[in-house]
């Protein structure tokens, strides 16, 4: 089992600025977001890693380029963001316009996917780590990491909407004797 897991948020779109709901739309990054993937650089340096793994979405291949993993990290469709269906490119207030007691965790999206859809994902993913002797690494979405997070804490995905993860930002998961814990957010 992976020591620790280090999670990547990409850096900065124009949809993470705005609030937007971003899934399949495959913005790049902002100067900003640039930026952001470059300061990871110095926060990952020196750490080994067994295994890294990015969503194919260009936001996330950038950020793991600019933080100088593009060239060893894996691409896998599991990482991609949870899809927002109908609501993508909407914010939460345009939707609850029409929908107001909509909540992503409980509700999933219409022609997206539901919570245990991503749960299936992300869970495919963590086992991934099961077998990797060492550090892993991902860089991928807010919600999808998210997600994974209340995953490794053995929680339902709905956990995930309480932990916020700022585009451009790193986690650190890892264990505490046998129980798996949250070492670092958002830094």
């Amino acid at each position: 089992m992976a020591h620790e897991i280090y999670i990547a948020r990409h850096g900065a779109t124009e949809w993470s600025k705005s609030g937007q709901h971003t899934s399949r739309t495959d913005l790049s990054l902002l100067p900003e977001g640039e930026e952001q993937a470059r300061g990871m650089r110095s926060k990952l340096n020196g750490v080994k890693f067994s295994l890294v793994l990015c969503s194919p979405l260009r936001r996330a291949l950038q950020t793991c380029a600019l933080a100088g993993f593009g060239n060893v990290a894996e691409i896998t469709e599991d990482l991609v963001e949870w899809d927002y269906g109908e609501y993508e490119g909407l914010t939460t207030a345009t939707i609850r316009e029409t929908n107001p007691s909509w909540w992503l965790w409980r509700d999933g999206c219409p022609g997206g996917e539901s919570p245990a859809e991503i749960g299936a994902r992300v869970d495919r993913v963590l086992a991934r780590f099961d077998s990797v002797d060492g550090n892993g690494l991902v860089f991928a979405h807010g919600h999808v990491l998210r997600v994974f997070t209340a995953r490794w804490l053995e929680m339902e995905v709905a956990a995930g909407a309480r932990f916020k993860l700022e585009a451009g930002s790193l986690g650190i998961l890892g264990h505490e004797r046998e129980t798996h814990v949250i070492e670092r957010w958002s830094a």
